[in-house]
């Protein structure tokens, strides 16, 4: 980096006005406050970019460093810390009003629904949301199996499920028992390793690791699994969430209790007993018998549905789940003529090999569930089919490339492929991102974002003064900064953060939905919100060497007087 290189007793006047002329001078405020906040790190290159190009920069270098070393050294860096800080606290008003609507419709990657004509879903978590109650009821089904089936400890009953342990996206090192977040470079984020119900202090992280990295071959493969056995499993569904804390509460319980085990058969037994939940039928039945506790949002796809239906656009269900409690649900949230919305409907399809198998074919399915073994030569509106493969889908239905967009919850399972092989337009279905939208529009997360890249920005550009004094106070400006990202973390969740980042790092489930989903939204209800000719752009984010000055687009970015995009 090129040194800061004028004169302190022209920085001393002018350094913090400057850095602040990049917010204030050449923009109205929508637009400054979109850049301060949907921008922060652009924003806190402002300072060196304007003092670069100052005349007499590289001439000047040697006079600041030696001038530095005076006695008002620490004097004149703790004014324009404090002038920086009086100028973020008058900013934060601003910002505030310039809030994200948790209902938009975000882009990877351009997309034009003018451009689609066919419009597939999956079930679980994308037509039909949960409540709560439906982990709850995962977790003590496969607690209590681990105990009556696996013989496992009595004492494992007096564990209940902790609804905001875990977050999806996690990695588990199966050998080390150790739950963790990493990010899009394979690093872990310290202070988000946990060892049953406890973190792991960092020292302990970093000796066994060997610093905070994880080699690519030890990572999960593709699909979210370990290609070199049993080393590191990645939970991208909302189903694992109930996994992932029964796994932690039976690591607890053995070491509280001093019992010697081996983690990766521990792993084993409680993926099957999750496994048994589901492929048993147990969950289904339960939620079958009490739909109205465990289906919320029912009303919101019903219209969703209905309005895809009146424009004349086609529509297809692909799901793992079996179809009695497919047909219970939608007999639920759109009624008994659901099947009337859909032109191709398939259940127990086994993603993501229906996606890559070609050799299992189509069976249809009657009304009571019987298998029917005639061979199928189309697929039927009002039909139900059982398994088959999407390469004998595309021959039968002739729905291919882009005119397709298919909307699912699991970034592997669901999307992965189509993307990928096929050339569908993929739309991803994010529940966790109506939360945290809310949080970061709240004043206390605004006002600490913008000093937290306002003191980076300082930082970064002081940080070339070599004197001890200065260096003193650059280094209590680093270990403020060190102070306050642990609570950038702790605003979404205690243990594990954001789902999105790890600190200024986009995370692993981060990076992966970036390749894999074209768009990606907090409910399928959000459709309901833009007409059909609508396209969704998606933000030129500056990478790290491009000018941010380019007045930027931000998808559902509100000010007092603004609303949420309406369909017309």
């Amino acid at each position: 980096m090129a040194p800061l290189s004028l004169p302190l007793s022209f920085l001393r006047k002018h350094e913090a006005n400057m850095f602040f002329n990049v917010l204030k001078g050449s923009h109205p405020w929508p637009f400054r406050c979109r850049l301060w906040k949907r921008n922060f790190g652009a924003v806190s290159r402002g300072l060196g970019q304007l003092l670069s190009n100052q005349p007499g920069v590289k001439s000047c270098a040697a006079s600041v460093c030696s001038r530095s070393s005076d006695g008002g050294a620490t004097e004149r860096l703790w004014s324009v810390y404090k002038e920086t800080r009086r100028q973020t606290e008058d900013l934060i008003p601003a910002i505030s009003t310039n809030s994200v609507n948790p209902n938009t419709i975000f882009a990877n990657n351009e997309t034009s629904l003018r451009d689609i004509e066919i419009y597939g879903f999956d079930y679980d978590y994308t037509l039909a949301f949960y409540s709560s109650h439906l982990h709850t009821l995962i977790f003590n089904i496969a607690r209590d199996i681990l105990i009556t089936n696996l013989r496992y400890p009595e004492g494992l009953r007096k564990y209940e499920y902790i609804p905001n342990f875990a977050v999806r996206g996690l990695h588990y090192d199966v050998q080390k028992a150790l739950l963790m977040k990493i990010d899009a470079f394979h690093y872990i984020q310290l202070g988000t390793v946990y060892r049953g119900l406890h973190p792991v202090p960092d020292e302990e992280v970093i000796a066994m690791y060997e610093g905070c990295h994880v080699p690519l071959e030890i990572m999960s493969d593709f699909y979210g699994k370990s290609s070199h056995g049993h080393t590191m499993k990645q939970f991208m569904d909302i189903f694992s969430l109930p996994e992932m804390t029964l796994l932690s509460c039976v690591n607890d319980f053995f070491m509280k209790h001093n019992i010697d085990y081996e983690p990766v058969h521990l792993y084993k037994d409680v993926k099957e007993a999750i496994r048994d939940v589901h492929v048993k039928g147990i969950m289904y039945r339960a939620v079958e018998a009490d739909i109205g506790k465990y289906i919320c949002y029912g009303e919101q796809s019903h219209a969703v549905l209905k309005k895809l239906s009146e424009h004349g656009k086609k529509m297809f269900l692909i799901t793992n789940s079996p179809f009695d409690f497919v047909d219970r649900g939608m007999n639920y949230i759109v009624g008994k003529d659901w099947r009337d919305l859909f032109d191709v409907v398939i259940v127990q399809a086994d993603k993501p090999s229906f996606f890559n198998d070609r050799r299992k074919p189509f069976r249809r399915v009657t009304d009571k569930g019987a298998l029917l073994w005639d061979r199928i030569h189309r697929l039927e509106k009002g039909q139900i089919y059982k398994q088959g493969n999407l390469y004998e889908f595309l021959r039968l239905t002739g729905w291919r490339g882009s005119k397709v967009l298919y909307f699912g919850d699991h970034i592997y399972s669901d999307l992965a492929d189509l993307t990928l092989k096929h050339g569908w337009r993929t739309g991803a279905i994010i529940p966790e991102l109506r939360k945290e939208i809310k949080i970061m529009d709240t004043e206390q997360y605004v006002h600490m974002m913008t000093w937290l890249q306002a003191l980076t920005g300082l930082i970064e550009q002081m940080q070339v003064y070599r004197d001890p004094a200065s260096q003193a106070v650059v280094e209590e400006w680093i270990k403020e900064r060190e102070a306050m990202r642990p609570q950038t973390k702790d605003i979404f969740n205690a243990q594990f953060g954001s789902l999105f980042r790890t600190y200024h790092n986009p995370t692993y489930f981060s990076r992966r939905l970036s390749r894999f989903a074209d768009i990606y939204m907090a409910s399928i209800s959000c459709l309901l919100n833009y007409d059909f000719q609508h396209t969704f752009f998606p933000r030129r984010t500056p990478l790290q060497h491009e000018s941010p000055f380019w007045p930027e687009h931000t998808p559902g970015v509100k000010t007092q007087n603004s609303t949420a995009p309406k369909s017309s």
